[in-house]
């Protein structure tokens, strides 16, 4: 597939602000799924420098929140990532994850992990496409990827 863009794609580190753009359109990006209460303010606010945020034309069309374990010296963890239901399958997702693997690595992380719900088929074909393996699962599954 070709990925021919009218508009660039600008990927910026997460902002605060950025916060009241995602949240309102959360619920809807996940097909009226109630998912806002599990991305909360803090990710925007402490996580900032492993959060990205795409726009094109200054139009939110995607995100994603994730953190470096302070448990775990070789882990990194993404928490949340949505992709605006029309610019699906045009490789965003992906270039958001490569931001946060580049992040991780370069603070020394070698492992990073997520979960999905097993419901949604789409982010699980997703996650292994990008070589993720599943470690376990019963009501979320807990996928993990050496970088």
């Amino acid at each position: 597939m070709w990925n021919i863009r009218s508009v660039p794609l600008t990927i910026r580190n997460a902002e605060p602000s950025d916060y009241e753009r995602v949240s309102p359109l959360v619920d809807d990006w996940w097909g009226g799924r109630q998912m806002g209460a599990l991305l909360p303010r803090l990710f925007f606010e402490h996580f900032r420098q492993t959060s990205f945020v795409a726009e094109e034309d200054g139009e939110l069309v995607g995100f994603l929140n994730g953190f470096l374990s302070q448990s775990f010296g070789d882990e990194a963890y993404i928490h949340f990532v949505g992709v605006r239901p029309d610019r699906r399958g045009s490789g965003l997702a992906r270039e958001l994850y490569e931001r946060f693997f580049a992040v991780a690595r370069a603070h020394g992380r070698t492992l990073v992990r997520c979960v999905t719900s097993p419901v949604n088929e789409g982010s699980i074909a997703f996650h292994r496409a990008l070589g993720f393996d599943v470690e376990r699962g019963d009501e979320y599954l807990l996928f993990a990827k050496r970088i």
